[in-house]
């Protein structure tokens, strides 16, 4: 079968209002949250898993690549087209099929909003934990490709710790389950083996997750300082009170002014740096904490404040979730890094991140999870300007490289897609890649599924010959 007729094929198994071919329609799908840019020649929007499995059939016979996405939220370029072909688009397939309240678990389709899931279980006093800064825009289908975290990763782990069971399409377009409702999986835990593995090994069409029980007790407090050193020392000393929050986010004093001009949070405007800091759990131990932490605070704070009801609350959260966005109205462009290390290693990092900024003549704001060490270095600039555009480009690699020299990690939360894949040898040896290299190879024999991700080029380069085989020429 020609190339030509596969946007056709497409409309036969979806729908004529299911597929998208014109190209100023496909421009709209040719970035995420990154800075990478990759066109499709086609974009499908199934409803069910039995069209998912035609249509990677289909692309297998054909030999298209296929790219699963979902609200397109991440910062990696895992959701990209890095080689043309077929994006399969989940925001049709977004239902909640099945909730079981007694036993904690819920089945859903992975074009689901995470904050939908949070907001529908909310009536059985439950929610789903893992809590993404995008969270009222990703998906669940996205958080597990990326096995992502957020604010409260800190006190309650990363998608995977709340994924159970999946239904996946594989490669060749057989419907598959891995796990189910239970804690626990006999043999190979394929469920945990599959989170993170960024649309590479299978595409999830059923996700079972694990609802966590809504907490009798809530505080948030702001402790505000003057320096960002301050702030960070503070980190590292509530970590050897032996204090776990819920979560524990630090804005730096660039952001959160950034962030108050447009969000009207409540955060002081001649602050150094201020931590955001939430605590869970029986009223009892949450009023015990809160003491514990004001008393550490203290120590280097000015001042630290509990908020009083929950719509301040709410308004200092919305200053931390919203804070990506803000940073929209002073820059043209921002690249948001995503990397970790001990969170012992905090002063020092920020630190050396201050000083990349000023070697690469750039701003670098700082919002991140400072309770379980994930950066997200903000770098401002300008994408017209091609020279800024290498700055920043060296800049993300200095901050990586040095994450990797403290002993962390390239990725918290985010993936190595397009982004990260040509660094990922400082972090594995070739023996581990190799590794890895045969997993995927064993799932994803002829690399069709989301080609020329997370490995080197080198790499995918023998990984497959999709390469040789982009669905050009595709029509309407």
């Amino acid at each position: 079968m020609a190339l030509f007729s596969i946007a056709r094929r497409l409309k036969k198994i979806v729908g004529k209002d299911a597929v998208l071919s014109d190209r100023a329609d496909l421009m709209l799908y040719e970035y995420d949250g990154g800075v990478q840019r990759a066109l499709p020649q086609a974009v499908a929007f199934p409803t069910t898993t039995e069209q998912v499995s035609r249509i990677v059939r289909l692309c297998a016979k054909e030999k298209v690549p296929i790219v699963p996405r979902g609200a397109g939220t991440g910062l990696s370029g895992g959701a990209l087209a890095r080689t043309g072909g077929v994006i399969l688009g989940f925001s049709r397939m977004n239902r909640i099929l099945e909730v079981d309240v007694a036993n904690q678990r819920a089945v859903v389709q992975p074009g689901l909003v995470n904050w939908e899931l949070s907001q529908a279980m909310a009536k059985h006093g439950l929610y789903f934990a893992p809590d993404p800064s995008s969270q009222k825009a990703c998906t669940i289908g996205g958080n597990v490709a990326e096995n992502s975290g957020g604010p409260h990763t800190l006190a309650y782990g990363v998608t995977v710790n709340h994924v159970t069971g999946l239904e996946v399409v594989l490669a060749d377009g057989r419907v598959v389950n891995f796990g189910g409702k239970s804690a626990e999986t006999l043999g190979y835990d394929l469920t945990g083996f599959f989170v993170g593995s960024e649309g590479t090994l299978g595409i999830a069409t059923a996700i079972t997750v694990k609802l966590t029980r809504l907490p009798e007790a809530v505080a948030t407090l702001l402790a505000i300082f003057d320096s960002v050193d301050a702030a960070a020392q503070t980190v590292v000393a509530l970590t050897a009170a032996g204090i776990t929050p819920a979560a524990l986010e630090l804005l730096d004093g660039w952001t959160l002014r950034t962030v108050e001009e447009a969000v009207h949070a409540g955060y002081p405007l001649d602050a150094g740096a201020v931590l955001l800091i939430e605590l869970e759990g029986m009223r009892e131990a949450v009023d015990g904490q809160k003491a514990a932490v004001v008393a550490v605070c203290d120590r280097l704070a000015r001042e630290t404040r509990v908020a009083k009801d929950e719509a301040e609350r709410q308004r200092l959260w919305a200053g931390r979730k919203n804070a990506f966005g803000a940073i929209g109205r002073v820059s043209p462009s921002y690249y948001t890094q995503d990397g970790v290390i001990p969170r012992t290693r905090i002063p020092d990092t920020l630190r050396r991140i201050a000083e990349i900024a000023a070697q690469q003549r750039l701003t670098i704001g700082n919002v991140f999870h400072a309770g379980d060490g994930n950066l997200h270095p903000l770098i401002l600039f300008d994408a017209r300007d091609h020279d800024q555009l290498e700055r920043t480009r060296v800049a993300g690699r200095q901050i990586l490289e040095y994450c990797l020299s403290v002993g962390g990690s390239i990725t918290g939360e985010h993936g190595v897609g397009m982004e990260k894949s040509e660094i990922l040898p400082l972090m594995f040896a070739a023996s581990d890649l190799d590794v890895m290299q045969r997993l995927h190879d064993a799932f994803n024999p002829n690399a069709l599924l989301n080609p020329q991700k997370i490995f080197p080029m080198a790499r995918s380069c023998r990984e497959t010959d999709a390469a040789r085989h982009p669905a050009a020429g595709l029509d309407s």
